[in-house]
């Protein structure tokens, strides 16, 4: 599975990729990476790309079913749609040389069933526009393996304070009337570069 998001398109971008075992459907290995600023159909293809060489690494001889909430990637991976774009058909070639096409069918999911993918992206998004780096969250992250006991130098540098490092993540502004201030600061915000990515009745997120 694999999901990629622009905040702009083109604006901070980032991926997230995972595989599953096909019988218990868990999730064995997941990946999310930071693009910078590119395209959401980039990011949608990078995701995929980073998806096929996870499940390759896992197993070269698997038969894969790549499952994307993207109609364009999934069409044109298919063949059924011809790729326009340049950069697109770089992207679209690069993923065929990772796997053999006949060995990968590709399936297009719902957002809603999509979403462990999309939370990877999401939080490559923050982390890189945090000017953080990405830190494994999900079901994966534990792995299937024990860890090994740490050293004590090790045990006490994890206990230590981390050290300040990053941007300010996010500012919420609190206000009693919603449209009338968006409506006086709405364009200051997009003036500033921060494009407003979703809304509700009472609210909005730049």
């Amino acid at each position: 599975e694999a999901d990629g998001g622009s905040r702009g398109n083109p604006g901070h971008a980032g991926y997230g990729a995972l595989v599953r075992d096909p019988e218990t459907n868990a999730i064995l290995v997941e990946k999310a990476e930071y693009l910078g600023i590119v395209s959401n159909n980039v990011a949608e293809y990078s995701g995929l790309i980073a998806a096929l060489e996870l499940a390759n690494s896992i197993d070269p001889d698997a038969w894969i079913l790549a499952k994307m909430d993207s109609k364009l990637v999934v069409e044109q991976m298919s063949g059924r749609w011809k790729i326009k774009h340049e950069d697109m058909q770089k992207l679209a070639a690069k993923a065929r040389g990772i796997v053999n096409p006949r060995r990968v069918k590709y399936q297009w999911i719902p957002r809603e069933l999509n979403k462990d993918a999309d939370r990877l992206s999401n939080e490559a998004m923050d982390a890189g526009m945090a000017g953080v780096p990405w830190v494994q969250k999900g079901a994966a992250a534990g792995g299937s393996k024990a860890a090994a006991a740490p050293e004590p130098a090790e045990a006490a540098q994890r206990t230590a304070p981390p050290a300040a490092t990053g941007r300010l993540h996010h500012t919420e502004l609190w206000v009693r009337d919603f449209a009338a201030a968006e409506q006086s600061l709405g364009w200051l915000l997009e003036r500033l570069g921060y494009l407003r990515a979703d809304s509700w009745e009472t609210g909005a997120r730049w």
